[in-house]
């Protein structure tokens, strides 16, 4: 006997009674909130913006890049675990771009000194005028490392994922085959 559930979850229960193992049509997804990529690649798009607003100048095409980057960072993690349920690689190509995006949103390549920056304070010494930016920039570059790290082993992880488990059109082939059995 085969019952439908609902989001397509495809159950059937053998003349024994025992019930076979549930596979939803469309599994869950959406989760990215809950995302440790997420939650850093958010703080490195709050940091980037207060970095470039203070140290890079705001008409400049380095401040738009890198704050686009940042952005382009955080929607592209949501965007892949959305698109999750029916597209294993949609999702892996969107994760691939977030980690690509957000290594280019740090100021790698920036002189600090030269790019219009704004002092920390009228009053700080010609010393911590100059430390103040490259403390700055650092901590920045630390947070883009981490969210880089973190996006690698979210890239292992969802390959090894669809090794073993296929993609959309293999569970529908699943489901499918698993109704027209009962």
């Amino acid at each position: 006997m085969i019952a439908k559930t609902t989001f397509g979850m495809i159950s059937s229960q053998r003349e024994d009674g025992y019930m076979l193992e549930k596979e939803p049509l469309i599994p869950k997804h959406g989760g990215y909130r809950k995302l440790k990529s997420f939650q850093v690649a958010q703080l490195v798009y709050d940091v980037t913006i207060r970095f470039c607003d203070r140290y890079v100048e705001k008409r400049s095409r380095t401040h738009d890049q890198m704050v686009q980057a940042a952005r382009s960072g955080v929607q592209n993690i949501a965007e892949g675990s959305q698109a999750a349920g029916t597209s294993k690689k949609t999702e892996l190509k969107l994760t691939n771009v977030a980690r690509a995006s957000l290594g280019r949103s740090g100021p790698n390549n920036i002189n600090i000194g030269a790019s219009g920056s704004q002092s920390p304070s009228p009053s700080s010494t010609q010393s911590r005028k100059s430390t103040f930016p490259e403390i700055a920039a650092n901590a920045a570059l630390v947070l883009i490392a981490v969210a880089c790290s973190l996006l690698d082993r979210q890239l292992a992880s969802l390959a090894a994922a669809f090794e073993r488990e296929g993609g959309f059109t293999e569970r529908l082939y699943r489901v499918r085959a698993r109704a027209r059995g009962q």
